[in-house]
């Protein structure tokens, strides 16, 4: 049967219809009459919640209470979740992306951080509180993008006096950009994870595999550079030294996922206006909201993979230990419980898009850009952020713009007046396309505060020409 004679039944296209597909197909091959089939299917149709315990019918069934949930007409809560935004002059698309979030009647709170900037439903630097909800695009489409930064066994000086080895291993054991690969694929138990968790992963099992310890396009990149440590609690002595950061996430693997799950997402809620159609959401007692949940954490495992690969790989290569290591998500969503704006205490799903975890005690990495400082934070614990902050210096002007703006002699120029040799990288990821990352660290200084500082020195990125996976 098509979509159109699956709907003139009562059974909608997307999820319902493929689940009907499925059982007149199982019907075929077992040589039922699809006119009986049909009829069941109608029947089904007609009352899903008296099919909920049917051996047969029982995931269809699901399905469509599911969606009948979901098409209720979208009644906006009377009063806007409660939110706070830290910075200034901050993009007013972006300001109201995050009110448009909290007017879902999901919204319990929100946040948003002083590197924001425009996104795809929930702007990046956004922070948003729901009651067991997942929103696909508020996580992001890099699901679990992570970074990492190891401090090397060696002199600081090794990063000018030992470059070329230094940027040798950087070549040999980073591959970067959309479909890139390594000829011999790289080894890790994420792979013995079970990837049949949904349809989705399990049909993206080998893509994962095949571009494990590969980081993306955009502002993703892997880059030596010098740590000052000015603070013990960070978990070294204070002073100098040689440190590897890196910064991607779950590569086309995550992509593919997210695009299933935010479009399955719009379709399970067809009455969302048009300014809040990309904050569709799941709810976690269906099927799909298990289904989301259960992949975005699989995709945190792989993205921390493909961090500890490169600097696994990297490290053996120069012969060197690993003295520290941290590291932190954003772009994900955490169960975690909370002191709301009203005083009240509540489990909570809180989405950090491009922000990162900043509770009580909790060490993090914010970066700048190719050619300025990154912080390594401790988190202060502010209840009104949702424990976050921002995740990096933030885009100041759009890609297109910058291209247009700037030249290659401008860029080189600039970081070699800051020491910065840089191997590859787009155009549009020159530092004066982002915030002034000091002033972005001093507008949320209530919510982390820095232990060390990380200023890059060696800096490789993909090549420009390809889409942006950040």
């Amino acid at each position: 049967m098509k979509t159109r004679d699956l709907a003139k039944i009562g059974i909608p296209a997307g999820r319902c219809a493929e689940a009907a597909r499925q059982i007149l197909q199982k019907a075929h091959a077992a040589k039922r009459s699809m006119a009986t089939v049909s009829d069941d299917l109608g029947r089904v149709a007609a009352t899903p919640a008296a099919f909920l315990d049917d051996a047969a019918y029982a995931r269809l069934a699901r399905l469509l209470v599911d969606h009948a949930v979901a098409e209720r007409t979208f009644v906006p809560r009377e009063v806007d979740a409660p939110y706070r935004i830290w910075g200034d002059n901050l993009e007013s698309t972006a300001v109201q992306q995050l009110k448009n979030a909290c007017k879902l009647p999901v919204a319990v709170s929100g946040a948003l951080m002083p590197d924001a900037h425009v996104g795809y439903g929930l702007p990046i630097g956004g922070v948003l509180a729901t009651s067991e909800a997942v929103i696909p695009y508020a996580v992001g489409v890099d699901i679990a993008c992570r970074m990492k930064l190891t401090v090397l066994d060696l002199p600081v000086s090794a990063v000018m006096d030992d470059q070329t080895r230094l940027a040798g291993a950087l070549e040999r054991e980073t591959r970067f950009g959309i479909g890139a690969s390594f000829r011999s694929r790289r080894q890790h138990d994420v792979m013995d994870a079970d990837w049949r968790v949904t349809s989705v992963t399990s049909g993206l099992k080998d893509r994962a595999w095949a571009q494990l310890g590969t980081s993306g396009s955009g502002n993703h990149f892997v880059e030596f550079g010098q740590l000052a440590v000015f603070d013990d609690a960070a978990g070294l002595p204070r002073g100098e030294y040689l440190a590897l950061l890196s910064h991607s996430g779950s590569r086309g693997t995550g992509a593919q996922i997210a695009q299933h799950y935010s479009r399955l997402a719009r379709e399970l809620h067809p009455e969302l206006p048009r300014e809040l159609s990309n904050l569709a959401w799941l709810d976690l007692s269906t099927e799909a909201g298990q289904e989301y949940w259960a992949a975005m954490e699989l995709m945190g495992r792989y993205a921390a993979a493909n961090h500890a690969l490169i600097h696994a790989y990297i490290a053996r290569a120069l012969g060197v230990d690993v003295l520290l290591d941290i590291e932190n998500h954003h772009n994900f969503a955490w169960r975690e419980r909370h002191r709301l704006p009203d005083g009240s205490e509540a489990e909570v799903i809180v989405h950090r898009k491009g922000a990162t975890p900043a509770g009580a005690g909790v060490l993090g990495i914010i970066p700048g850009s190719m050619g300025t400082p990154g912080y390594v934070v401790r988190g202060k614990g502010a209840a009104a952020s949702l424990n976050s902050a921002a995740h990096g210096a933030g885009r100041r002007m759009s890609r297109t713009k910058a291209k247009e703006m700037f030249t290659w002699d401008v860029a080189r120029r600039f970081l070699r007046e800051r020491g910065v040799t840089l191997l590859s990288a787009g155009l549009d990821e020159l530092p004066m396309a982002y915030k002034d990352i000091d002033e972005v660290m001093a507008a949320q200084s209530d919510l982390v505060e820095p232990l060390a500082r990380f200023e890059p020195r060696l800096v490789k990125m993909a090549p420009g020409g390809e889409p942006a996976e950040d």
